[in-house]
C-alpha cells in the first residue's frame, strides 16, 4: 500500500512541476519596453498615445519584403569586423562605420539630420552597416522601413495587377508609408532597366522627404555619375541634398571570404 500511496505522490510532483513550467512559459518577457505590448502610451499620465511598435507593425503588414530578414537581424555595430579590410580600405571602413554609428546616436537627439549615401564595391558591407542602423533604431523604437529598391518597386507595379479588386494595399499606401515613415532605408539601389514611371516614383519618395526633413539611407554599388545615368540629374541632385555620401571599398568580397572561413 505504501508503495502505491509513494507512486501516488511523485505523479502528483511531476504534474505539479510541470504546470509550474508551464505558466512560466506562459509569461514572456514583452517585445515592446515602451507599452508592454499594450499598444497605448500614456504621456504625463493622462493622455493617451498610439505606440509606435503598432505603427511598426503596421507597416510591416503593408510592405512584403519591409520585414527585416533573419540575416539582417544579426548585424549590429558591435559585430562589424574590421578584419574583413585591409590598408586603405580598413581605414575607410571605419571612417564608414564612425559615420553609421554617429548618424544612428545623432538621430536620437535630431530626427532632422541629413542622411546618409553609403556607395560601394559588391560586398563590402553597405548593407550590414544599414541593417545595423536599423536594428539600432527599432530597438529604441524609432519607427523604421528597410526596403530592397527593386523589390519594393516590383510591389508598386504589381498593385497594378489586381484586376480592380479592393484591396488596403495600393500604390497610395505602399508610397505613402514609404514617404512619411521616421526613417526610411533604400537597399541596394542598382542599375536596372529604369523606366520613366520607376525614376518618378522614386524622386517623388525622395522629394516628399526632402521637403519633410525625413532622412533616407540608401547603399548602392553605382556612383554618381552612373545614378545621374539612371535616375536623372534632379533625383541624384535629391539624393545628394538629403545625404552625406560615404564610401565602402573592399579588397575582396567579404561573403567570398566568409565562404572561405577567413
Amino acid at each position: 500500500m505504501r508503495d502505491v500511496t509513494d507512486i501516488l505522490n511523485n505523479l502528483r510532483k511531476n504534474l505539479q512541476g510541470r504546470e509550474s513550467d508551464a505558466l512560466q512559459q506562459e509569461v514572456k518577457e514583452p517585445s515592446c519596453k515602451l507599452c508592454y505590448d499594450r499598444g497605448i502610451i500614456l504621456i504625463d499620465g493622462e493622455r493617451a498615445q498610439i505606440c509606435n511598435c503598432v505603427k511598426q507593425k503596421h507597416l510591416e503588414k503593408l510592405y512584403q519584403y519591409a520585414n527585416i530578414t533573419p540575416e539582417i537581424k544579426n548585424c549590429t555595430f558591435e559585430a562589424f569586423q574590421l578584419d574583413y579590410y585591409q590598408g586603405e580600405h580598413r581605414e575607410r571602413a571605419a571612417r564608414v562605420l564612425a559615420g553609421t554609428r554617429q548618424f544612428a546616436y545623432n538621430y536620437l537627439t535630431n530626427p532632422n539630420i541629413p542622411g546618409l549615401l553609403l556607395t560601394g564595391d559588391v560586398g563590402s558591407g553597405k548593407t550590414f552597416l544599414a541593417g545595423a542602423i536599423a536594428n539600432f533604431l527599432l530597438k529604441q523604437g524609432v519607427q523604421t522601413l528597410f526596403l530592397v529598391v527593386p523589390d519594393f518597386l516590383d510591389e508598386l507595379r504589381a498593385t497594378y495587377h489586381k484586376g480592380g479588386e479592393e484591396t488596403e494595399i495600393n500604390e497610395i499606401s505602399l508610397l505613402n508609408g514609404a514617404r512619411q515613415v521616421d526613417v526610411l532605408i533604400l537597399d541596394d539601389l542598382v542599375a536596372h532597366n529604369y523606366t520613366p514611371w520607376t525614376c518618378n516614383k522614386i524622386y517623388s519618395l525622395l522629394n516628399y522627404r526632402m521637403n519633410y526633413h525625413l532622412p533616407v539611407i540608401i547603399t548602392t554599388n553605382l556612383d554618381l555619375s552612373e545614378i545621374e545615368k539612371f535616375l536623372g540629374k534632379r533625383t541624384t541632385s535629391r539624393i545628394l541634398q538629403m545625404c552625406n555620401v560615404y564610401r565602402l571599398t573592399v579588397h575582396k568580397d567579404i561573403r567570398y571570404q566568409k565562404s572561405l572561413g577567413k
